[in-house]
């Protein structure tokens, strides 16, 4: 059973980065470091963790084993592990390990590995279920970095972003049975991008390597689509889209495409309105901006050239405040603060206001160099690094 204040999904939720109503507000003062309720090692890859009922799941990779582990909340203790051997080799070099964050169901942990393997564990025990591999059933392609979008559960259907393509039909989202992990439909004529798939009323929206979709999860049936990506062959669209009420979205990329405003009505005509569009406003290299009262904050820029947390007003696309420059960052709303954790290792507690740039507290919490976005359940933050993941009590 899912709780009120569990984050049992990439992004929370409402896979929007913003933690249940239902969470204690985060009270000032700050303390100048957070309480650490414990820490536990983990092996590679960039899926961050998500929470369920008094349990943590990590999915990463130790070795040729692409592990998913079940640990005590409040205590790190772990009360299950479940592995697979994976031969995946990143084609850059960069991680081997899986970047798509599990997502819990039903009683269920589905996972999504970067050499395409759906898995579906059992909550209570991490006992396997039923495996799919995407690769081998439906000509899923590695692409730059592996497999990457987060498994989106939609009823009883489990969406995948296959980036796939059959002989009849396409296969470049596919959804799988819940209950037998069976092929339930294949649809959409598009590669993976980076970016996971959203829920949008009864619909489903999916950014893809070329175009934004709207497919029915129960049929794979196409409503709509709009073209959207960058005109260079090196490029992902990462950024998950946004909801910013009233049927808007918020969709961003670096890479020349830039951000955008959409309306988006999956029943009418048109299906895409583009409210507003600019450049330097809030590219979005990887991470998701969350939305909260009328604005947007997010990182902007290249990871490469530097980034700043940037709040931008929703209506119209105006800049209110930056950062200090960082590398990068990933960030999720809980109340009126927001927790960002920065490339360098720092956690940040920020003023969800237009204002300006009101940094509460900061802290170094992690190593440098990572890029996993990080949960929220229960009054306490789970992130993690190239090395560890910890509890802080928040």
């Amino acid at each position: 059973m899912l709780l009120a204040a569990d984050w049992p999904q990439f992004l929370g939720p409402q896979r929007n980065a913003v933690a249940d109503p239902s969470e204690p507000a985060l009270k000032e003062p700050f303390k100048a470091e957070p309480e650490q309720l414990w820490e536990k090692s983990v092996g590679s890859g960039f899926a961050g963790p998500v929470v369920s009922g008094g349990k943590v799941i990590l999915f990463h990779r130790e070795g040729s084993d692409m592990t998913t582990e079940a640990l005590e909340a409040k205590t790190g203790k772990v009360l299950w592990r479940s592995t697979y051997v994976t031969d995946y080799v990143d084609s850059f070099g960069f991680d081997n390990g899986p970047r798509a964050v599990p997502s819990l169901a039903g009683g269920r942990v589905f996972t999504h590995g970067p050499e395409g393997r759906v898995t579906a564990l059992d909550l209570e025990t991490g006992k396997e279920i039923w495996a799919y591999d995407t690769a081998s059933a439906v000509n899923s392609q590695q692409g730059f970095f592996g497999r990457a979008p987060s498994p989106l559960v939609v009823g009883d259907k489990v969406i995948i972003a296959a980036g796939g393509s059959l002989a009849d039909k396409p296969a470049g989202l596919i959804a799988l049975d819940a209950g037998t992990g069976k092929l339930a439909w294949n649809s959409v004529d598009d590669e993976a991008g980076y970016a996971s798939p959203v829920k949008l009323g009864d619909t489903v929206l999916a950014w893809m390597r070329n175009q934004l979709w709207l497919v029915n999860p129960e049929s794979g049936f196409v409503l709509g689509s709009l073209p959207l990506r960058s005109s260079m062959e090196a490029s992902v669209n990462a950024a998950t889209p946004v909801p910013c009420g009233d049927g808007r979205w918020f969709v961003s990329a670096g890479y020349g495409v830039g951000a955008h405003l959409l309306k988006i009505a999956p029943m009418q005509e048109p299906t895409f309105t583009t409210l507003w569009e600019k450049q330097d406003v809030m590219d979005c290299h990887y991470s998701t901006p969350v939305y909260r009262d009328g604005y947007l904050y997010g990182f902007d820029g290249r990871q490469e050239r530097g980034q700043t947390l940037r709040c931008i007003e929703v209506a119209t696309g105006k800049v209110c405040w930056n950062s200090p420059g960082v590398p990068g960052g990933t960030l999720l709303c809980v109340g009126d603060k927001l927790l960002v954790l920065t490339e360098q290792g720092e956690l940040w507690i920020v003023k969800a206001t237009p204002d300006k740039f009101e940094q509460l507290s900061a802290s170094q919490i992690l190593r440098s160099s990572h890029r996993s976005h990080a949960a929220f359940a229960d009054g306490i933050l789970y992130a993690r690094d190239t090395e560890k993941v910890i509890a802080l009590r928040m």
